[in-house]
Formats: structure tokens, C-alpha cells, sequence
């Protein structure tokens, strides 16, 4: 799996509209002026339009990362990129990478 490496301000939704942002990007490593982000931090996210039980079982708070670049990393993690994979909590829904940067890919 290839794809271009997320950043700290890629657009990623989760399946319900929320904004899902990483709670904590790689300090060292930067992609066009902005923070990339690996597999081990969750993200959060805000504004999922999942209602509550008993309507529903969100809205989306996290979300965790499942998968990852395979040969890329940054501080010891794989970095996160387009194709990555996550799963949202409490709902288990996934994540939507709406946008990132275009200069840079990993596999």
C-alpha cells in the first residue's frame, strides 16, 4: 500500500461528518510546513452527527489507527497515509482522508 503521508492539517472525517485531528503529531518530521502524524496516537473527533443511545451508538469520540505505511516511519512509527485505516470509538466505524498534501508519498 502506497499513498501520500497525512499531515497535521489533512481533512479526515469520520463516516458520519466529524472532523477527526490527531492529538499528537510527530514533532520532528514536517510535510510543506506542517506536521505529519503516525499510527500510535488516536485521533479526535468533533461533530459527528451519530446521535446517542438509544437513537444510536456515537457519536465518533477517537479513533485508532489499524493500519500504516510498511517501510516508512518517523520516531520508531509508521507514518499514517492515505489508504491508512482506522477505527472510530464507541461506534467502530472508520475514518474518510478527504485531503492531504500531494508531495510526498510513503509505502
Amino acid at each position: 500500500m502506497s499513498g501520500f503521508v497525512l499531515h497535521q492539517g489533512a481533512a479526515v472525517l469520520c463516516l458520519h461528518g466529524g472532523q477527526a485531528t490527531p492529538t499528537a503529531p510527530n514533532p520532528r518530521v514536517s510535510v510543506g510546513g506542517q506536521k505529519i502524524t503516525v499510527q500510535a496516537p488516536p485521533y479526535t473527533v468533533a461533530g459527528c452527527a451519530l446521535p446517542p443511545p438509544p437513537n444510536g451508538n456515537g457519536p465518533c469520540v477517537s479513533a485508532a489507527w489499524t493500519t500504516a505505511a510498511l517501510r516508512v516511519k518517523a520516531g520508531g512509527q509508521p507514518v499514517l497515509i492515505q489508504g491508512s485505516q482506522a477505527t472510530c470509538a464507541p461506534t467502530g466505524t472508520g475514518l474518510n482522508v478527504v485531503m492531504t498534501q500531494t508531495r510526498v508519498k510513503a509505502t
